[in-house]
């Protein structure tokens, strides 16, 4: 039986049936690509939770997306370089009751977990400064007002989202106006080990309430095979856009459960119909490399058939080497020119024939294409 399918005409008629699903349903997971439209959708969904009477505005949606993330703004002291700060958008909602609520306990309590470095809030200047121990010979030494990495800078909003989540959680005064919480995509560029950290930190702190309905949306695989898992009740989807610019969903099925096997499935799809993107060779690719390792290669060419002018394989190696790179790929999502998804059509093609895959996951595939 092939999992159902629902199309939607836009992002606000799936918005309004994602609320309408968490009348009876606490959690939401949505697995999706970059460029599909995630994060529109979290806004869409936020917009319909917004009410004005009078002059009062209410919200009822505590939301974590790349505008959660553009609140912070750094300051690098340009004249001295010196008092490097990051500010705190104080005009929004997000940190109702900064100082009553001694925010700095609260998120250490999740940052001491993933980071080594320290921080205080000044509360009166709306910043952050950072600082790290650092061992100079025998000594400890205190480096203040340091800049954090992108990915420690990362790290520390969702961490100080986590500390506002727990607080909605507890119905503190301050976030009592919550009734959802919409994630989408909690960290960029997560690399195996913390996509796992971070699902099993999520699902822990939602599980342990009752009252506030979740949505999860996320294009990284394991993060979402992980939390498949814990939230075992929670309404799963696959969400594509379609060649007309329409929304579909369809229930995941078990193919969470092995990641590798939904995106061959994707991949499988896209290049039937046709609606390939350069990142795509971006999943090719990261496919391409795990089986390498599986099988005890050294490099994923090992696993890229040796055509009999192309002994080497050299030319579809370094197609996927070249169209797998580049600033473009995944964030600005642009059509293949028709001879790479010739290249791409064919280096998959091979790669099933080689490494045989259950022929009806893709044969599922293909008679929902022709519905």
């Amino acid at each position: 039986m092939n999992p159902q399918q629902t199309t939607f005409t836009d992002l606000n008629a799936l918005a309004t049936h994602l609320r309408k699903t968490q009348l009876s349903k606490k959690f939401i997971l949505l697995f999706a690509y970059n460029g599909t439209g995630k994060t529109r959708l979290s806004c869409a969904f936020k917009e319909l939770g917004k009410k004005k009477t009078g002059e009062q505005k209410t919200a009822d949606t505590l939301y974590y997306n790349a505008f959660t993330e553009d609140l912070f703004v750094w300051d690098n002291d340009l004249e001295n370089d010196t008092q490097r700060v990051l500010k705190l958008n104080k005009n929004s909602r997000f940190f109702n009751g900064l100082e009553s609520l001694e925010m700095e306990s609260r998120i250490r309590v999740f940052l001491s977990r993933y980071a080594d470095f320290n921080f205080s809030i000044n509360y009166n200047e709306w910043t952050v400064r950072f600082s790290r121990e650092i061992r100079n010979d025998d000594q400890t030494e205190m480096i203040d007002h340091i800049k954090v990495s992108r990915g420690e800078e990362n790290i520390f909003i969702w961490c100080f989202f986590l500390a506002v989540a727990q607080l909605a959680i507890d119905k503190d005064s301050s976030y009592s106006w919550v009734e959802y919480i919409y994630i989408d995509d909690p960290i960029s560029s997560l690399d195996d080990n913390n996509a796992i950290a971070v699902a099993s930190h999520l699902s822990q702190l939602l599980k342990k309430q009752s009252v506030i309905k979740t949505v999860i949306s996320t294009h990284h695989t394991l993060f979402f095979n992980v939390m498949y898992n814990e939230l075992n009740k929670a309404e799963k989807y696959f969400l594509n856009k379609n060649k007309n610019g329409e929304y579909n969903i369809r229930d995941t099925g078990n193919t969470p459960f092995f990641h590798h096997v939904a995106l061959l499935k994707e991949l499988y799809e896209v290049a039937e119909n046709g609606n390939l993107y350069t990142y795509h060779f971006n999943i090719l690719r990261n496919i391409l490399e795990k089986t390498a390792t599986f099988h005890g290669f050294q490099n994923f060419s090992a696993c890229i058939k040796q055509d009999s002018d192309d002994l080497d394989g050299t030319i579809h190696t370094r197609l996927v080497n070249l169209l797998s790179h580049g600033n473009y790929s995944l964030f600005e999502p642009k059509q293949m020119l028709e001879d790479n998804k010739e290249y791409f059509k064919k280096i998959l093609s091979d790669f099933m024939a080689n490494y045989r895959f259950n022929p009806d996951l893709f044969t599922e595939e293909k008679r929902q294409n022709n519905d």
